[in-house]
């Protein structure tokens, strides 16, 4: 369950940020999760609050916004654009999962629609960051 993993590494982060800010006490905390991650999000928001719960001071109270950002991938080959999604319905679940756990494993899996080359990039919506960090 990297779920958990990455909820700990945004934990981590939002009190590193807080840290150089001089921010004693995170009020709201804007997540970002590239779609490619396809991580649960049950899992994940539940992960934050269980690491948060009842012993973190800076963020117990914090508001906890999570964003989903689309993934566009680009063929380095030819050019051409396509979402994520539409690349994912070509899957199948065994396919999908192992995307779901190592996500450069897409380029087995995904080629381009236009020319079939594997060799392309996630142009967005990869990874998961701290979209905005508010406090007082």
């Amino acid at each position: 369950m990297h779920e958990w993993a990455l909820a700990d590494g945004v934990v981590t982060t939002a009190h590193k940020v807080a840290k150089q800010e001089k921010i004693k006490r995170i009020t709201k905390l804007k997540i970002k999760v590239g779609e490619v991650q396809q991580i649960d999000m049950e899992i994940f928001r539940n992960a934050l609050e269980q690491i948060i719960q009842p012993r973190d001071d800076l963020l117990k109270d914090a508001k906890i916004m999570i964003d989903i950002a689309e993934a566009v991938l680009k063929c380095r080959n030819c050019g051409h654009t396509w979402t994520f999604q539409q690349a994912m319905k070509r899957l199948s679940h065994d396919e999908s999962e192992a995307i779901h756990f190592v996500p450069e494993m897409a380029h087995v899996y995904m080629g381009c629609p236009e020319c079939s080359s594997p060799d392309f990039e996630v142009a967005q919506g990869r990874g998961v960051w701290l979209d905005a960090i508010i406090g007082e």
